[in-house]
């Protein structure tokens, strides 16, 4: 018999080869910085740099340096700031290991294993270290060292390397080498550093090209104009450079980032770990909410409350059979339930020759008994088994399967017995649907039990609405109608996921098992619960320390926050975008001169993503409704101020070379109406009321208060741009005020 090490001999071993992990590379910010310097949007700007020294215009040279420095700058900060984030998450999130010490098995910590432990592997686990199999076969997915997708089947005496994820299976085996040691060389990570870009930002992105398209047509109309004139173009392609550097948002995927790692940071102190963050974006739009019974409704604390014998053997007998086909060495909650009963009863467990613990492909577990009468013993859902045994229906007429979920127990494919296994209601459940269900989200129950058990369940905690087997849903079925989905397989999962998604809903989900996985992939916000296995943790965008629904609550909240910020966000930069590259056209076209300095246009561009870094950290007002993208609403907000900014712009830059300003002086006005009118924008696109009514977060003040108090000394000092009169900087002040106040009036009538 396979023995393990004890505790002492772990000990040893552990002073030896170390804890199961390797320290992280830490943050590397010149390389950061680096590659910041070496892309399409450095190459503009340094492209801008060598034509200005070519052209021996010094000063104009070094404001362009200075941009490109502070674009690379803040992107490597905004980069360090995520990756901080991550890699305290990662730290947070860790595997567990069943191990065999002193003869008996027991739960770890991954990082506490070591050289010649002895492990039970099963569907699902992710390897901590690299093994040697010693009894039992896996089918293993090695796409993370190998690259490919498809599993690889292992056997006794095989080495199977760490980081690898076991799909189906189970088995023995003996830890070869950890840490560093391992062929992956790396601590396992449960965290997608790398996820791709959500819905939202997906769709912002496609805006965005928009913009930059609007962009392109307007610098071909001024190039165009400008041959007409006879003006040297050369002298104008750094102004053209800075002219898409400053209104096209390169840095929106790091910006997302920082607003999506802030919330992220705050999940992390409520017990909720971000493994992706397009996860908490899509929070905000969530409607729909699939949650598996148990474990999330439930206590997770089943127990066996009847046993109905349909056999000649007797009740002591029959549970020892039944316990003989359950995972010993690391049972399921199912497994965990019988075993107690026998315990209760003082029935003695036995252990099978042969024993096939459950999966999902026959869907049910199995133990052997040879010998001169052979006994095979089945264990599942009634549902699953009843189909082998044709008087099956017959013995279980008088059985009330309202009680509880029903685990039937076959000896040589007739129906023995079935087990009445009952997992109460969490105290709390009720009350976080309910809560649920008040933010807009629908919730739908999905369990494995029978039609009865589940309505049951869903009466207790609130749910309304038919319970319908899986079988009988149907293209038209709504989650309007629906309490819960029973009778459902974890195949079944990803069907229902892409079921409702196909009828428009933003899908959650939890799950907790390996063949959850797929759908909680599939969902647009899966969530994988307290005691999921690795693979579903892998899987899933939210991992749930704490047990309950309560803190998705505390998602969607997050979800909102993002949701907000990233609209004032898109909205700020939609309206700014089109008031400067319209300013300057126009200006351009009506006077026949760039009205802004490259010197201006570079500051205007600094001090505006100065702001972009903090709105993250902004204060908002959470929605008690579904987030929904409404495009019409996001045109009329930013055409609006755009167009307003824009004509009030026009009609002050006539009136001040009306009174006989420098070309420069003229520069500097607009610069300074630049700022004003983009900060005042920020303020009243962040908050539904009026922009005096609403209290920014305090990096956000600072942040604004900052830039203008900063420009004001620009514009009297005449430092960077030229000098004007502390009259002209307050009358220019004045009017962005008041039609701040107007463009407010406007924009809440609509």
């Amino acid at each position: 018999m396979l023995i393990g090490l004890t505790q002492h001999e772990a000990e040893e071993q552990l002073k030896k080869f170390g804890p199961n992990v390797v320290p992280q590379p830490e943050f590397n910010f010149p390389k950061a910085l680096g590659s910041r310097l070496w892309e399409p949007s450095a190459w503009i700007l340094e492209g801008a740099l060598i034509v200005e020294l070519l052209l021996g215009k010094g000063i104009q040279a070094g404001f362009i340096l200075l941009m490109l420095l502070f674009s690379a700058v803040a992107g490597a900060i905004q980069a360090r700031r995520t990756n901080n984030v991550l890699s305290a998450l990662t730290e947070q999130l860790t595997l567990t290991v069943a191990v065999k010490r002193d003869g008996r098995w027991q739960q770890l910590s991954a990082d506490q294993i070591v050289p010649d432990d002895l492990i039970s592997l099963n569907r699902g686990d992710l390897l901590p270290a690299d093994i040697q199999l010693l009894d039992g076969t896996v089918e293993v997915d090695e796409s993370s060292i190998t690259g490919e997708s498809v599993t690889v089947r292992h056997q006794n005496g095989e080495s199977v390397f760490a980081g690898t994820e076991i799909v189906s299976g189970h088995g023995l085996a003996v830890v070869t080498k950890t840490g560093r040691h391992s062929r992956s060389g790396k601590t396992i990570s449960l965290i997608n550093k790398s996820s791709a870009p959500g819905q939202l930002q997906k769709l912002l992105s496609k805006i965005i090209g928009y913009l930059a398209l609007l962009d392109t047509i307007l610098a071909v109309i001024l190039i165009i104009t400008a041959l007409i004139c006879g003006v040297n173009l050369i002298s104008m392609l750094p102004f053209l450079a800075m002219l898409f550097i400053a209104t096209i948002p390169i840095a929106m995927p790091s910006s997302f980032a920082v607003a999506n790692s802030v919330e992220a940071k705050q999940l992390g102190r409520q017990q909720i770990l971000v493994s992706d963050l397009s996860g908490i974006q899509a929070a905000a739009n969530l409607n729909l909410l699939l949650i598996d019974k148990t474990g999330t409704i439930t206590t997770n604390q089943p127990r066996v409350v009847k046993l109905y014998n349909f056999s000649e053997w007797s009740d002591q007998e029959l549970i020892q059979w039944a316990t003989s086909a359950t995972n010993q060495q690391n049972p399921s909650v199912i497994d965990g339930a019988l075993l107690d009963y026998a315990h209760q009863n003082a029935v003695t467990v036995v252990t099978p020759l042969h024993l096939e613990p459950f999966n999902s492909e026959q869907e049910f577990s199995e133990a052997l008994f040879p010998g001169k009468q052979p006994l095979d013993v089945k264990l599942g859902a009634l549902q699953r088994l009843s189909h082998l045994d044709a008087a099956a229906a017959q013995s279980v007429a008088g059985v009330d399967f309202s009680s509880g979920r029903s685990v039937a127990i076959m000896t040589n494919d007739r129906l023995a017995g079935l087990f009445i296994i009952e997992d109460q209601p969490r105290s709390d459940s009720a009350q976080a649907i309910q809560d649920l269900q008040a933010r807009g989200v629908r919730v739908v129950m999905l369990t494995g039990d029978n039609q009865k058990t589940a309505a049951a369940v869903a009466k207790q905690v609130g749910l309304t609405g038919v319970v319908t087997a899986f079988t009988d849903l149907s293209a038209t079925t709504t989650a309007t109608q629906l309490a819960g989905i029973a009778e459902v397989v974890p195949e079944n999962k990803l069907a229902i996921v892409k079921h409702f998604q196909s009828a428009g809903y933003v899908v959650g989900m939890t799950g907790d098992g390996v063949n959850d996985a797929p759908a909680l992939k599939q969902a647009d916000v899966g969530i994988a619960v307290q005691n999921a296995v690795d693979l579903a943790k892998r899987s899933a965008k939210l991992v749930l320390l704490s047990p309950g629904l309560t803190p998705i609550i505390n998602i969607l909240d997050s979800g909102h926050r993002v949701y907000q910020r990233m609209m004032t966000w898109t909205v700020t930069k939609l309206s700014r975008t089109a008031e400067l590259t319209m300013l300057l056209t126009f200006g351009y076209l009506w006077w026949r001169f760039i009205p802004l300095t490259l010197n201006a246009m570079i500051l205007v561009a600094i001090l505006n993503d100065c702001v972009t870094l903090v709105l993250g950290t902004d204060n908002t007002t959470i929605t008690h409704s579904p987030e929904h993208w409404d495009l019409g609403r996001l045109s009329w907000v930013a055409g609006v101020l755009a167009v307003g900014w824009t004509l009030v712009g026009m009609g002050y830059l006539f009136w001040a070379l009306n009174q006989g300003l420098l070309v420069s002086q003229i520069s500097t006005v607009l610069y300074c109406y630049l700022i004003f009118s983009a900060m005042l924008t920020i303020l009243i696109t962040r908050t539904e009321q009026s922009f005096w009514q609403s209290v920014p977060s305090r990096s956000v003040m600072i942040a604004v208060g900052s830039n203008c108090v900063l420009t004001m000394i620009l514009a009297l000092t005449g430092v960077g741009v030229a000098k004007i009169s502390l009259a002209l900087l307050g009358l220019t002040l004045i009017i962005v005020l008041v039609m701040g106040f107007l463009l407010t009036l406007i924009q809440r009538h609509h």
